[in-house]
This record gives C-alpha cells, sequence and structure tokens, in this order.
C-alpha cells in the first residue's frame, strides 16, 4: 500500500512538473518583448543518475539567481518614445529612446556599418532585434527618402534593391547623356533594365526637376550625344532652327518635319526642355 501510495503521489509531482514547464513558456512568448528580461531553462538531473527532470524556467530578474548566468548589469528600463525617424541615419542613443535596448540599438547599427541597408519600412520590421509589436508602434513614424536618381551617388544607387556596382555605374552615364533625368521610367532605356526590374524599385526613387535641356540652343555635335536624338535627326535639327521662325520651334514640329520618329519625338517630348 506504501508503494502503491509513492506511486500515486510520484504521477502527481510529475504532471505537476509539466504544467509548471508549459506555463513557464507561455510567459516567455507573452513577454517576449521585453529586452531587458532574460530566461533561462536549468535542466537538472534526478538524484538517482536516471533522465533529468523537466526544465524549471527562472527570469533573470527573480530571486532564483543562483540559477542564471549573470549576462550584463541590470539597467532602469527607460519609457519607449516614438518620433520620426529613418532607420538608415538614427543615432544609437535616438533607437533607445525609441524603446531599443543598448544591445539591440548597437545591432542595428553594426548591421548599417557593414553595409546594411533598409529600403523599406518593411526591411527593418525583419531585422531579428525589432520585435512585431515594437515595429506596430513605429511603423507610423518611419521615414524613408526616396533615392533621387539626379542627386544620387553610386554608393546610393547600390543600396537600391537589384542595383549592383554595374547598373549604378550605367544609371550615372546615362544621366549625363540625358543632362539630367526627366521621369523614372526613363531607367529601362538601360540595356536589360527591364519592366520586371524597375517595378522592384520603382517606389523607392523619384526625380528632382532637372535643369532644361537645351535642346533650341546646342550645336551639332552636342544635340547628337542625346540618347533620343542621334547623328543624323542632330544636324536636321540645326538646319530646322536656321529656316523655321522661332515661333514655330517645338519637339512636334521635328516630328511633323520628318527629322524625328514617333518615338523619338514621344520621348524627348516627356522630357524637360528649355522654351526657345
Amino acid at each position: 500500500m506504501t508503494g502503491a501510495i509513492a506511486l500515486i503521489f510520484l504521477a502527481i509531482g510529475y504532471q505537476t512538473a509539466l504544467f509548471i514547464h508549459k506555463a513557464a513558456f507561455l510567459a516567455l512568448a507573452a513577454n517576449r518583448d521585453c529586452p531587458d528580461t532574460v530566461y533561462v531553462h536549468v535542466y537538472e538531473p534526478a538524484p538517482d543518475g536516471s533522465a533529468p527532470r523537466p526544465p524549471e524556467t527562472v527570469r533573470k530578474n527573480s530571486p532564483h539567481r543562483e540559477l542564471v548566468r549573470e549576462t550584463g548589469k541590470n539597467t532602469a528600463k527607460r519609457r519607449a518614445e516614438s518620433f520620426a525617424f529613418d532607420p538608415n541615419t538614427v543615432s544609437v542613443e535616438d533607437l533607445q529612446r525609441l524603446g531599443f535596448s543598448p544591445r539591440q540599438a548597437e545591432s542595428i547599427d553594426n548591421y548599417r556599418r557593414k553595409g546594411g541597408h533598409f529600403s523599406r519600412k518593411e526591411d527593418f520590421a525583419r531585422s531579428y532585434v525589432v520585435a512585431d509589436s515594437v515595429y506596430r508602434r513605429l511603423e507610423p513614424f518611419i521615414r524613408i527618402p526616396k533615392v533621387d536618381l539626379n542627386r544620387a551617388d553610386s554608393a546610393t544607387l547600390v543600396a537600391l534593391p537589384g542595383i549592383g556596382g554595374y547598373y549604378a555605374s550605367k544609371i550615372l552615364e546615362y544621366r549625363e547623356k540625358l543632362h539630367g533625368y526627366s521621369y523614372p521610367e526613363q531607367l529601362m532605356d538601360l540595356y536589360r533594365f527591364d519592366r520586371e526590374k524597375y517595378e522592384g524599385l520603382r517606389d523607392l526613387v523619384t526625380v528632382s526637376p532637372p535643369a532644361p535641356y537645351p535642346l533650341w540652343t546646342l550645336g551639332e555635335k552636342e544635340l547628337a550625344d542625346h540618347p533620343y536624338i542621334g547623328k543624323h535627326p542632330a544636324r536636321a535639327i540645326v538646319l530646322f532652327r536656321d529656316n523655321t521662325p522661332k515661333a514655330d520651334w517645338s519637339v512636334e514640329a521635328l516630328e511633323k518635319a520628318g527629322i524625328l520618329d514617333g518615338d523619338q519625338a514621344g520621348r524627348l517630348a516627356r522630357c524637360v526642355i528649355a522654351v526657345p
């Protein structure tokens, strides 16, 4: 009878341990957004050398400090703030003001210093130190400026998705030939820069108004360098200007005169052109 009673108490104790173990893991999941709390699963061998007991989940700031290896000094938890910020440039100090722990803020900064870049808000959300609840709070305050194709340098362009060193250099070269981009879709003029590649970054780029293209004052050689004109139309444009009243100068008139075909005229008409 004594053995039966002992067996019953053993079974009850085992079920109780399983219940405590499950409750501890639920508490861990509920508090995953707290950066200053660390949980440690401690496994203790049974006295008789049999299988270890179910793990006990202990909070770092619990009274059971003897079960926990200290990973750093406890710091006072500051109140999280919410304000507009660019995750690519925000300082480590301001990241802590936003609610990140010092270690989390350093992790984000280390990612950036190694060349990491957040092109979209969703990229910041995928960072392993950004909890879902934290992102939901901060998402309305994230400000990532679009890349200006007329002002960006090579390093800025390389950070765009799908743009490596090759396309970055081609974008800059084409900008010079165009005398500045007039609309983002001009990227698709580049060799093998198709619609799919453009759609992958169209929401990330913009163009500031370029200096108006001096179509009506450039010489033949300079006109020939423009991607939408070429050598023979350039000569014809000069002749057109010499033999046509200035009031009649227009891209449409160049098309009607047969100097530019429909595709050339259509593209050139979308460019920012200086008034005659």
